[in-house]
């Protein structure tokens, strides 16, 4: 089994497994809705996680690339942070709550990385069973239930997590600015910062943005109901499996 049409097999079937558990109809009669979050809200979110956190391979392989030239300051914020540091207007506006904006903004890139070790666990899996291609949703299923269920936990908190930042409006605000200026400040000093690197910065701004403009649609009631019904829907997929 060649490992990377593999990895494309099974981000093709976990992809289907998971627009199939954000269809509007079938969230609608298992959970139930408000008339607040419609159809349309749901199509979103379920673009959103297809677009942004669940890629098709080759759009995986460009983020992967942008993202990896990030990881080391995803790992260590403090390093943008002193790119920061020379700007008086933004340190004049958000002083020592610099580094906790630039830590969240930073954590919500994480999840896209996230998935793909997650996706990567899936391939190990597949291989050392020989499970082969296609990944219909019970090879997905199946290939889940050999990972602990505590590693997809994390996973699922990983996600939580994102959707708790684009939940908080005032902290997505901040987070917005405080990338756009980091991506502004990378682009005068290019002998410094690679092109990939600024590509990452560029797309964790684009998911990010994306992200808040879902919620911006809903009350802030209706935005607790969509992080926690996002939720309940990985839990209970989980459950079904386990």
């Amino acid at each position: 089994m060649i490992k990377e049409k593999v990895l494309e097999e099974i981000i093709e079937g976990y992809r289907n497994t998971v627009s199939q558990r954000y269809q509007y109809q079938r969230i609608k009669d298992s959970y139930g809705l408000p008339e607040t979050i419609d159809e349309d809200t749901v199509n979103q979110l379920r673009l959103y996680f297809l677009n942004y956190m669940y890629p098709t391979h080759d759009k995986r392989a460009e983020l992967n690339q942008a993202f990896d030239s990030l990881e080391d300051y995803i790992k260590h914020p403090q390093k943008l942070l002193r790119i920061l540091l020379e700007a008086a207007k933004i340190i004049f506006k958000y002083g020592r709550h610099l580094p906790k904006i630039l830590t969240a903004g930073l954590g919500a890139m994480k999840t896209f990385k996230a998935a793909t070790n997650f996706e990567n666990n899936l391939v190990a899996e597949a291989i050392k069973n020989k499970i082969e291609a296609p990944y219909d949703a019970a090879k997905i299923s199946a290939l889940l239930k050999l990972l602990s269920r505590e590693e997809i936990e994390k996973f699922i908190e990983s996600s939580q997590a994102l959707f708790e930042i684009l939940h908080d409006k005032i902290l997505i605000k901040k987070i917005k600015e405080v990338i756009q200026h980091l991506i502004t400040a990378m682009r005068k000093n290019t002998t410094v910062y690679s092109q990939n690197q600024i590509k990452g910065l560029e797309i964790g701004l684009e998911m990010i943005t994306e992200g808040d403009a879902i919620f911006n649609r809903l009350t802030k009631e209706d935005q607790q109901n969509l992080v926690k019904l996002i939720t309940d829907i990985e839990r209970d997929h989980l459950d079904h499996i386990f």
